[in-house]
């Protein structure tokens, strides 16, 4: 089958190739030390609520595989990592499931293995736009999920030999789709969502965003290693750092919708940043796939160094929950202060806090 074949491709490509892009705005951005952080490192709370569902930590296991064979087991090493750390896992696009009973047990896994977290499905705006709600109900109960993300990556369909060009309709889809039970997660996919289209989505009805900026995997570079034609490879290699950064998209969008900050999450630094930024959770998905290859002691290796990472900048900043840490100053320079001035958006209101 052509999904599932492409399913693997893609894991196989982000395992063995550089395919991340360049600059996710946090690079212009810093948290101030506190030489006086009055804090008990001890007694630092990394909880939040987020859609109803409480997690220990403000991560999420961004949505990456299912649908070939050879993906259970990264997905089982994911779901048992999210389950001990009581954080959020999505899971990749469901179509190959929905297209093949065979392959259910791919994304099934993720519920099976982590019965208390909060799941995410997944599904693509343009299988949406094809199939209507049902097909994001099958998504749902596939895997029990308490939320579903609808991916918006045309970035991907544009480049992608087997792309889905067409884009009419999809506010549409995505507000009959807000009918269904469980909220809905507009995501893009590592080319960002600017303030302009999250009222748009908002309009529509989701219940939240994931910004997918620009910064981390580019699922364009991704498409470079798959694309045989060769005007076509040159295409997709002109859009290999196209997108807005993650930074600028949750300055631009966190209050307008609950946000999830995905792309190019690298430190749990970088999750305090962009939780200071005012997003609600960060999304990480490649540094935990090679892990999750390997072992779901692995996969708890890497969670437990970005916990403890976010730990640390909390305590170095003298902040004891992550509400304390969105009040957190920040001094931000460079590509990402020219982007808020020409936003009109106040640099002043992230600098002088508290």
């Amino acid at each position: 089958m052509e999904t599932k074949r492409r399913k693997f491709e893609h894991i196989r490509i982000c395992l063995e190739e550089n395919v991340e892009s360049s600059y996710t705005g946090f690079e212009d951005v810093m948290l101030i030390h506190k030489a006086l952080p009055e804090v008990d490192y001890d007694k630092i709370s990394l909880e939040i609520e987020f859609l109803g569902k409480k997690l220990n930590a403000p991560i999420i296991i961004a949505g990456m595989t299912g649908g070939h064979p050879e993906t259970k087991r990264i997905n089982e090493n994911l779901a048992a990592a999210a389950e001990e750390f009581k954080i959020g896992i999505g899971v990749g696009s469901q179509r190959a499931g929905i297209e093949d009973d065979s392959l259910v047990d791919t994304y099934a896994i993720v519920r099976e293995k982590a019965p208390n977290a909060f799941v995410i499905a997944n599904i693509g705006i343009s299988q949406l736009l094809e199939s209507g709600v049902e097909y994001a109900e099958k998504a749902v109960e596939m895997i029990d999920a308490d939320a579903l993300a609808i991916h918006l990556n045309f970035l991907q369909e544009a480049v992608q030999p087997e792309g889905d060009k067409k884009a009419e309709g999809a506010k549409e889809a995505l507000e009959e789709a807000c009918s269904l039970k469980v909220p809905i997660i507009a995501k893009e996919t590592g080319a960002g969502i600017s303030r302009e289209v999250a009222f748009e989505l908002r309009e529509a009805g989701v219940s939240a965003i994931d910004v997918g900026g620009k910064g981390g995997t580019s699922w364009s570079a991704v498409e470079v290693f798959r694309i045989k034609d060769d005007v076509m490879r040159e295409v997709a290699l002109d859009f290999w750092d196209w997108g807005i950064p993650t930074a600028f998209c949750v300055a631009e969008v966190h209050d307008i919708l609950p946000t999830i900050a995905t792309g190019g999450i690298r430190s749990g630094i970088d999750v305090a940043k962009a939780l200071a930024l005012g997003a609600e959770a960060a999304g990480i998905a490649l540094p935990f796939l090679k892990p999750a290859t390997i072992s779901e002691e692995e996969v708890k290796r890497k969670v437990k160094y970005f916990v403890e990472s976010l730990k640390t900048a909390m305590f170095l900043t003298g902040c004891k929950s992550v509400k304390d840490l969105r009040k957190a100053p920040l001094f931000i320079t460079g590509k990402f202060r020219e982007w808020l001035e020409f936003r009109e958006i106040s640099v002043e209101v992230f600098a002088r806090r508290r």
